[in-house]
């Protein structure tokens, strides 16, 4: 998590402005649509609504108190800060990402979850719930994505995208990234008839192994 110095919070921005242009590249949002933060210790640091990303400069990234407050910001803050808020509220998320990406909204006009297809699923903590439709920017939402996140850090919510969360932004982001890749995966399964997913109890060894193994982690030097 960053400080609230101006040396932290100039690095979430700059930091922030980076990953929002990886949004249109990677084709998780187009235009202005998506959002992301980052919480600092006494702080949120989040992107402005309706500024396009590849014009978004570190000055116009905004900063809210987790009361909502805004703290002298010189654009508005994202539509969606009450979800970002509520998520940081229930959670140990140190950064939220919302994306719009088309392979989930699909799945999410149709399924109730997607389920696992692959085993990298574990990572998000299993099948991923899709949350019920509720109009953008609305505590209504928030709510809804937050009860769909219980044990697990991404959700999908229908009709409109989806949300991931993590120990830092870089975390997040590769789990949007996930997630899009598995919607990807069940649709193309899908099209050669019923797909096999794999059971509670298959995820459960995947995960105890990947522990067992420290899977991802660095090795001390």
């Amino acid at each position: 998590m960053y400080g609230s110095d101006s040396d932290g919070l100039r690095a979430a921005r700059a930091q922030l402005v980076g990953y929002s242009a990886r949004l249109l590249d990677d084709g998780l949002a187009v235009g202005s649509a998506g959002n992301m933060s980052i919480r600092t210790v006494d702080a949120v640091a989040i992107t402005p609504s309706g500024i396009p990303y590849n014009g978004m400069r570190p000055e116009d990234v905004c900063l809210v108190a987790m009361d909502g407050t805004e703290l002298a910001n010189s654009e508005t803050p994202s539509t969606e800060t009450p979800m970002h808020l509520a998520i940081y509220a229930a959670t140990a998320a140190a950064a939220v990402v919302h994306t719009h990406s088309p392979e989930v909204i699909a799945l999410s006009a149709s399924r109730s979850e997607l389920p696992a297809i692959h085993y990298a699923i574990t990572g998000l903590g299993g099948p991923v719930r899709v949350a019920p439709y509720v109009r953008f920017g609305s505590a209504g939402l928030a709510a809804a994505a937050v009860g769909a996140l219980d044990g697990r850090s991404a959700v999908i919510l229908r009709n409109h995208g989806a949300v991931t969360y993590g120990r830092d932004l870089a975390q997040a982001y590769d789990r949007a990234l996930l997630l899009e890749w598995l919607a990807r995966t069940y649709r193309m399964a899908l099209s050669y008839g019923e797909p096999a997913t794999l059971s509670a109890a298959e995820l459960d060894e995947v995960t105890a192994e990947t522990r067992r193994r420290r899977y991802g982690e660095r090795r001390q030097p």
